[in-house]
């Protein structure tokens, strides 16, 4: 069984060209990635810090793993994708050196949550989706 929390807030993925600087827009709240590859600059923040003209999908609700998560444990985040792949809910993954966060449209932020749940997962609403 793992624990997760449903962070509070609607978050974004973004795409800017992979040579752009990272604005400062970006880099600000409570939860925010930032990747650059060869093809692109991708970046998860508030989805009410994005400017008009970036290229973005907005919609997005976060759900946390309490970790901290050894680097040896296998099948962590599986555990967490599948009951969700099997529910039809679609995810965008992020991971950091503790631990792993899940975004979910937020229009299926309850399916999610069900799904985790059915799947033995505890999962923590915040006080804004405390129907979740």
């Amino acid at each position: 069984m793992l624990t997760l929390s449903v962070l509070p807030g609607e978050y974004a993925v973004c795409q800017l060209p992979a040579d752009q600087v990272i604005p400062a827009w970006a880099s600000a709240g409570e939860l925010f990635s930032v990747t650059r590859t060869p093809d692109e600059l991708s970046l998860v923040c508030e989805a009410d810090r994005v400017p008009e003209g970036v290229r973005h999908a907005a919609g997005w609700a976060a759900l946390k793993l309490h970790g901290p998560f050894d680097f040896a444990l296998t099948g962590i985040l599986a555990g967490v994708l599948n009951p969700l792949h099997a529910a039809g809910v679609g995810i965008f993954a992020l991971s950091t050196f503790d631990t792993d966060y899940v975004l979910v449209q937020a229009a299926q932020l309850q399916q999610a949550v069900s799904a985790l749940r059915g799947a033995g997962h505890m999962v923590h609403s915040s006080p804004d989706q405390e129907s979740a």
